[in-house]
């Protein structure tokens, strides 16, 4: 392994703590929730940590593997490690789509970052309050019309995140997770409390929680694989720049399970806290993002205490997208920073301006650049599945090969503490299980 060369994190727990952040995003909230109760519930869940075991943790631990050798940003790191392994240099690719995912995936998630900071401030001034659903309806198509508006939003929310990532890696990834996430983890517990005191609290455990085995199809099984590959922020470059920051001493299959189990408690927990209020009022189950948009404020809207309600909902959904937000920018910023003079601040600019440009062209699909398409998809929607059908699972899937099938053996068994029927476990899930698991993904989102 490479001498280390570049900021740390000062500890285990806050490296868990940032992994855990970038993991936690607005998929947490609702769709992994909505998921469990749709597809089996407990059933589902089994079959989700089954996938996470054999698909998600060992692409997790390879990404972080790989940014710890070579103690770089991805792209250099890559072309570092083949370089040295005696491979080809094109695995270097694998390092660009890493970078080039993330940084398409902030341009547009930065938009939705701006819906959120929108209705929080709108949860505090009261705009949901006694408005019908046509009202509530109107507030959110008026918003995504005016391109101003959202302009001002995503601004505001790059800001943010530009000057979180900007302080580097002490002051600014870990300041912001150590306040961040426990913040996340009290709002969550709020609201778990006032499910529990609504009376619906048992409906939404039964929901999420009762075995349906008639639900888990092969349909549903692929739905859990993706949900294991994509809830841990896998393929991004994330987990490669955040390795690059990692300690020898750290045992990167113990931090791994770590961060699958406490990924995997927010999103049941933040299924706990919305499915109440999704009952108590009768809403939409199936109405995905525009229930948190839409059907929720209505609810916020026409409840006793639903301003103090609606506040912290959408300052949590606030948070979890700040905690995915600055993990997409840094392998961004530790490309530029690296591979020009610039300084940490300076390169954060230019990786976060560039971001920002990109997301005004995401912003101005959903009104005057609406007739504009890409492959017959707006801009926003294109960029979306750019990323998350090609991008995410090809880098991944090459990460994986590559600590399975293209770094010595021994040497990787020995980093992750394993040997004899352990050892052979992890290179039959890391070299045959993990990469068809992300290849049925793939095909499938085909």
């Amino acid at each position: 392994m490479s001498k280390l060369s570049h900021a740390q994190w000062s500890s285990r727990l806050t490296f868990i703590l940032a992994a855990t952040g970038s993991a936690v995003g607005l998929g947490n909230i609702w769709k992994f929730p909505y998921m469990v109760g749709d597809s089996g519930g407990a059933a589902f869940v089994l079959v989700y940590l089954l996938c996470i075991a054999a698909v998600g943790l060992p692409i997790l631990v390879a990404e972080w593997l790989i940014g710890r050798r070579g103690q770089k940003n991805p792209i250099s790191t890559m072309a570092d490690l083949s370089r040295s392994a005696g491979r080809s240099r094109g695995w270097v690719a694998v390092g660009i789509s890493g970078v080039l995912g993330a940084f398409l995936i902030l341009s547009f998630y930065s938009v939705i970052g701006g819906w959120s900071l929108n209705y929080t401030l709108g949860s505090v001034i009261g705009d949901f309050s006694g408005e019908s659903a046509e009202g509530i309806e109107a507030l959110f198509t008026g918003m995504l019309s005016s391109p101003g508006e959202l302009l001002l939003w995503h601004t505001m929310f790059m800001v943010l995140v530009v000057g979180i990532v900007g302080r580097g890696v002490t002051q600014g990834l870990e300041s912001a997770v150590r306040s961040l996430m426990p913040a996340l983890g009290i709002l969550l517990l709020v609201l778990v409390g006032y499910g529990i005191a609504s009376g619906h609290f048992g409906q939404a455990v039964s929901f999420m929680f009762n075995p349906d085995w008639g639900a888990v199809t092969g349909e549903v099984v692929l739905a859990a694989m993706g949900q294991a590959f994509f809830t841990l922020s896998l393929g991004m470059g994330i987990m490669m720049a955040y390795g690059s920051y990692l300690n020898e001493d750290v045992n990167l299959l113990a931090t791994a399970r770590t961060v699958v189990i406490l990924d995997t408690l927010v999103a049941l927990v933040a299924g706990l806290a919305i499915f109440p209020i999704v009952f108590a009022n009768g809403l939409d189950l199936s109405s995905g993002p525009g229930l948190i948009f839409i059907t929720l404020p209505l609810a916020f809207g026409n409840m006793t205490g639903g301003i103090i309600l609606g506040l912290m909902f959408f300052l949590l959904l606030t948070f979890a997208a700040l905690t995915s937000a600055i993990s997409l920018l840094e392998p961004v910023v530790e490309f530029v920073e690296e591979r020009t003079a610039l300084s940490r601040m300076s390169a954060t600019l230019v990786a976060g301006v560039a971001t920002w440009v990109l997301g005004i062209a995401a912003l101005l699909s959903f009104n005057v650049w609406s007739e504009v398409s890409l492959l017959g998809l707006s801009i926003f929607d294109f960029l979306d599945a750019l990323t998350s059908k090609y991008l995410l699972p090809l880098t991944g899937l090459g990460a994986v090969v590559f600590v399975a099938w293209r770094l010595d053996r021994d040497s990787v068994a020995a980093e992750l503490n394993l040997s004899g029927g352990q050892a052979t476990l992890w290179h039959l899930v890391a070299r045959f299980i993990a990469p068809l698991g992300v290849i049925a993904v793939f095909v499938s989102s085909l």
